[in-house]
């Protein structure tokens, strides 16, 4: 018995969009591509301190420091939502008892990854304010009006990261504790 084409057609629409999940890996390839082009920064920062650690003075190398630290960090960020994004989205990486799997690449779904993502950016955002109060002590009284009103901004906006990483953070420990409680 065959079945009817509207049963046939009802079929193919959940296979087409639960297909379109691999429409995402050209943009994992993408940051795959971004990570490089910061590796290459990365390599030329280092240069650029190793080269200049006779001229620099202790802050210019601390912020130098602190720019090949910020590219790390976005660095994991990116490998965050790729191996983690590709992981949850569109399919598994069959990763198990490989020596060199992510510890936390065993509990990933898309719970975690957000807050995964929220404490990255935190940390990136830290360092970004960090360089922004060792850079204002440096500049002359001519810009400290712009240099307050930018700095105000940006500890608002961090402080603002830090209450939304709260905030998914506690969402996502409603959402567990109430399916704990329904079982």
């Amino acid at each position: 018995m065959s079945k009817a084409p509207s049963d046939r057609a009802l079929r193919l629409l959940p296979g087409i969009i639960f297909a379109s999940r691999w429409l995402q890996v050209p943009l994992y390839l993408g940051l795959i591509v971004a990570q490089g082009v910061y590796v290459v920064l990365f390599l030329k920062e280092l240069w650029h301190l190793v080269t200049n650690t006779t001229t620099f003075g202790e802050q210019q190398i601390m912020l130098v420091v602190l720019g090949l630290i910020d590219v790390v960090m976005i660095s994991n960020l990116l490998i965050m939502v790729i191996i983690g994004g590709y992981e949850t989205f569109v399919s598994r990486l069959q990763l198990q008892g490989h020596p060199d799997q992510p510890e936390w690449l065993d509990q990933v779904n898309a719970s975690v990854l957000k807050i995964k993502l929220a404490m990255a950016i935190i940390g990136i955002s830290s360092i970004h304010l960090l360089r922004t109060f060792i850079e204002a002590g440096n500049l002359g009284s001519a810009n400290s009006g712009s240099t307050e009103t930018g700095v105000m901004w940006q500890t608002i906006i961090h402080v603002v990261f830090i209450v939304s990483a709260i905030g998914i953070a506690a969402v996502e420990r409603l959402g567990h504790a109430s399916e704990n409680s329904a079982h």
